[in-house]
């Protein structure tokens, strides 16, 4: 594995499963240069015997980008490690923290936080195929097994597999009951329980993930210890934040502004979609938050959802969605 820089992981936005998935990345990379971006959750089952190019290409604009791979058989995630090197990803991630019922039909996600050894090998076998990080995606607990030694044990474990990155959402996953929306929102936030496993685990990186609302506290987090905060729908319903980013977290300006990320997602559009309108569609759900606050955003959001002017503006739907709500300012 190639040395890491703590510095690699101070801000990333965090996989969401039907949203980051590439027009988001492309987009989201015009707005910061230096946050991490990561994939939508994408299994083994897929990787190896699905559409590979659909599933795993992407520009090479989005650097740096992690994929993050679902599954629990060490071959299989082997294997999809493998196969996507070749797509050039900068770290894999594997998922130990998603409760959907799905996924735990699957045994992969939170529930793989009961299988400790399991992770460590899975860990180990990505790791033969890539000398690029290999990262832990996790929760703090599972149901009733939410006590510190828990998950620093399971952290534990890990570690000594040779996982070096672990992205930490600070919620348990309570697997019984709750839909994945509501273990989002009902299980309490410890944050505490990520500064402890970093002072447990001292040359990890330790990023810590849930309910980060601005880059304010992501600050915060920072100067309080974490190597990294990673951010999830507060970054994509107010996707603006991200313009101011590279310099509240990194100290380097990043000149760009609303009309100039349009005008760069409709050359986007052309030239890697052309005739394309499913991705005209999927790009513009992306960025209804582009407008967050503005005079104008209910038209703004209305112009791209409309089926009608998707089909007739095509890449320029969303130059003719800025003209509608905007005018030519």
């Amino acid at each position: 594995m190639t040395d890491l820089r703590p510095e690699d992981w101070r801000l990333s936005v965090a996989p969401m499963l039907d949203w980051t998935d590439r027009h988001c990345r492309y987009f989201h990379r015009l707005l910061t240069a230096r946050t991490r971006l990561y994939t939508e959750m994408v299994t083994t089952g897929a990787v190896i015997f699905g559409d590979r190019e659909r599933l795993l290409g992407f520009s090479p604009a989005e650097h740096p980008v992690a994929l993050q791979l679902g599954g629990s058989d060490p071959s299989d995630l082997a294997e999809s490690v493998r196969i996507a090197s070749a797509y050039g990803y900068d770290e894999f991630n594997l998922n130990c923290g998603c409760p959907s019922e799905r996924v735990q039909k699957g045994s992969f996600g939170a529930c793989l936080m009961l299988e400790p050894e399991t992770v460590a090998a899975c860990v180990r076998a990505m790791m033969s195929e890539t000398d690029r990080p290999v990262s832990v995606k996790h929760r703090i607990g599972v149901d009733d097994r939410s006590d510190y030694g828990f998950v620093r044990d399971f952290v534990g474990t890990v570690y000594d597999a040779g996982c070096r990155v672990f992205i930490v959402h600070t919620r348990a996953a309570w697997l019984k009951g709750l839909s994945p929306k509501e273990n989002r929102e009902v299980p309490p936030l410890v944050r505490e329980t990520a500064f402890a496993l970093k002072k447990d685990f001292p040359d990890t990186v330790m990023v810590i993930n849930g309910a980060v609302p601005d880059l304010g506290t992501a600050g915060e987090l920072i100067a309080a210890g974490m190597d990294g905060v990673m951010i999830g729908r507060a970054a994509y319903q107010n996707p603006w934040m991200l313009a101011q980013a590279d310099e509240t977290i990194y100290g380097e300006p990043h000149d760009c502004s609303r009309l100039g990320v349009i005008r760069a997602m409709t050359d986007y559009l052309k030239k890697n979609f052309p005739g394309d309108i499913n991705a005209v569609r999927a790009a513009a759900r992306h960025m209804n938050g582009l407008t967050q606050g503005l005079p104008g955003a209910r038209r703004w959001r209305q112009v791209l959802s409309d089926p009608s002017a998707i089909r007739t503006f095509g890449p320029e739907l969303m130059a003719h969605a800025w003209q509608e709500a905007f005018g030519d300012d």
